[in-house]
């Protein structure tokens, strides 16, 4: 009994948590286009933290991004604090004048984005590296272009609708 009350609690308070959204007034007026913002190198840093804000892991990743008129293409090399590395390549379609789709090795059918305004929200699954195995984790990011050369994300992550963290990350377009 008393590990149902738990998980009624945690459900109960995951539900009543509020996060971004695109109907949130826009703090700027800029206009974010992802295809022109990672259209050549960009570079970022970011760091993970568990639910409680413990700061888990910190990273830096080189991107280098093509755009050819229907697909953006973000080639992301992942440099971690503990010297570990990782790229991940996505291919993102515009699929209308605000609407993409993307996939990428460890995502799990497609991510789809909406951009609106300086904001860009993306929500995917992916398997991320859990000790010997990988963990399934819904992903639901959000960017924010804070001027010409750079963009904040905050990415919420959960499992079974209960947040297990958050990816913190801050863009700088070098090209």
């Amino acid at each position: 009994m008393f590990r149902l009350t738990i998980v009624a609690i945690l459900l109960f308070l995951t539900a009543c948590s509020q996060g971004p959204s695109l109907n949130d007034a826009s703090l700027s007026k800029l206009e974010l286009n992802i295809e022109d913002f990672f259209n050549g190198k960009t570079v970022a840093y970011g760091q993970f933290q568990d639910r409680f804000g413990k700061v888990k892991s910190r990273f830096k990743v080189d991107i280098e991004g093509t755009w050819d008129g229907e697909t953006l293409t973000l080639v992301e090399n992942f440099k971690y604090a503990d010297q570990s590395t990782e790229i991940r390549i996505w291919k993102l379609k515009k699929t209308s004048e605000d609407l993409w789709t993307g996939t990428a090795p460890g995502v799990v059918g497609d991510a789809i984005g909406k951009e609106s305004g300086d904001t860009f929200n993306f929500r995917y699954s992916l398997k991320v590296p859990f000790g010997e195995n990988t963990l399934l984790v819904n992903f639901d990011d959000w960017m924010w272009l804070l001027d010409d050369k750079r963009l904040f994300n905050r990415a919420y992550l959960s499992k079974y609708g209960i947040n297990i963290g958050e990816v913190l990350i801050t863009f700088e377009k070098l090209t």
